[in-house]
């Protein structure tokens, strides 16, 4: 592809426009231009996670795999998901739910990490994409993630602030114990392979 750009400096846009609408979602109700920030952030979301999605489609399009680039894709996601969360507590100190959304953002945004975490953990353990969880009818469960903009544009910020602090923990949950059903298993198999060379 005759072209300069590779796909980690794509991974770095994306990450920049993640920190960036997380931002524009901790300014909450107020607005840019006539703009609320919500709106923005929201917008700023969408675009991040269309450059989530473009860097890995370039990066094999353009033959530049590497196990260092969907590392770095990895640790982008989690950044990006993670602070999200964080600047929608932030945003929505002024709402309902009090200064209590603060933590519970920052709850939700380190269940997000720590599934990534996990996530990185599964691959160096299993192989890449070990760790994927496969697709549903078409729909990928980190697709999840897209509700984010939506519910923030149709203006359920809060429901949706309750939902990640429930729903994410439970995911980190289970992602948890399959880690450990799969940390088992190689341990399981490394352990009869070396018996059956002894």
């Amino acid at each position: 592809m005759g072209t300069k750009v590779t796909p980690s400096q794509v991974t770095v846009v994306r990450l920049a426009t993640g920190i960036a609408a997380a931002v524009a979602f901790a300014l909450g109700p107020s607005s840019w231009l006539g703009l609320p920030w919500w709106d923005v952030g929201a917008g700023l979301f969408i675009l991040s996670m269309v450059l989530d999605r473009g860097d890995g489609d370039y990066a094999r399009l353009s033959g530049q795999t590497s196990a260092a680039g969907h590392k770095f894709d990895l640790i982008a996601d989690a950044v990006c998901n993670a602070v999200i969360f964080v600047g929608l507590g932030i945003g929505l100190r002024g709402g309902e739910w009090g200064m209590l959304a603060i933590p519970m953002g920052i709850l939700a945004g380190a269940s997000v990490t720590f599934i990534l975490w996990l996530v990185m953990r599964m691959e160096s353990l299993a192989g890449a994409r070990s760790a994927e969880l496969g697709s549903f009818m078409g729909f990928d469960p980190d697709d999840a993630i897209l509700a984010v903009p939506i519910l923030v544009f149709l203006g359920y910020q809060e429901p949706l602030l309750v939902a990640a602090t429930i729903g994410a923990p439970g995911f980190a949950l289970l992602f948890a114990v399959q880690w450990g059903i799969k940390y088992r298993a190689r341990r399981r198999a490394m352990a009869e392979g070396g018996k059956q060379e002894g």
